[in-house]
């Protein structure tokens, strides 16, 4: 029951807390995070918001009342959420909530900066897929 690197911190409990909108996660090695929803959803790692290389991450804009309406257990490594924006391709390893729950405050900067660059507010909506932003790739 590891994550993907031996070793590494397991998810002990898990506790999706709808008001405040947030995961929040206890590790073996006694570490808990809060991980809001907005920073899953915007940092999802589906192809659908990471592209499909370097360079070619969708901006995601629009997420700061996303809420979590099902969490999908996958196997012993990962869960798999499903947003109220019908976003549910993105599978979180333990390693990868670890990561965000760790990073949480670099990656808030790194989203704001990549909103400023962009000139859009974090609750812009979303462009439609194949507009402008979009990543053209067809398979979504």
């Amino acid at each position: 029951m590891a994550g993907l690197k031996a070793g590494a911190p397991t998810p002990q409990a898990l506790t999706v807390h709808e008001t405040s909108r947030v995961l929040e996660v206890g590790f073996s090695d006694g570490a808990t995070f809060r991980i809001p929803f907005e920073l899953m959803r915007v940092y999802s790692p589906s192809a659908e918001v990471q592209g499909h290389g370097p360079g070619q991450e969708v901006l995601q804009t629009g997420k700061r009342d996303v809420a979590l309406v099902n969490l999908e257990p996958v196997g012993n490594y990962a869960v798999k959420p499903t947003f109220s924006d019908g976003h549910d391709s993105g599978i979180f390893t333990w390693d990868y909530l670890y990561e965000l729950g760790q990073q949480q405050e670099a990656l808030w900067a790194q989203y704001t900066e990549r909103l400023a660059a962009a000139g859009v507010d974090r609750d812009a909506p979303m462009l439609p897929k194949g507009g402008a932003g979009g990543h053209g790739c067809g398979s979504h």
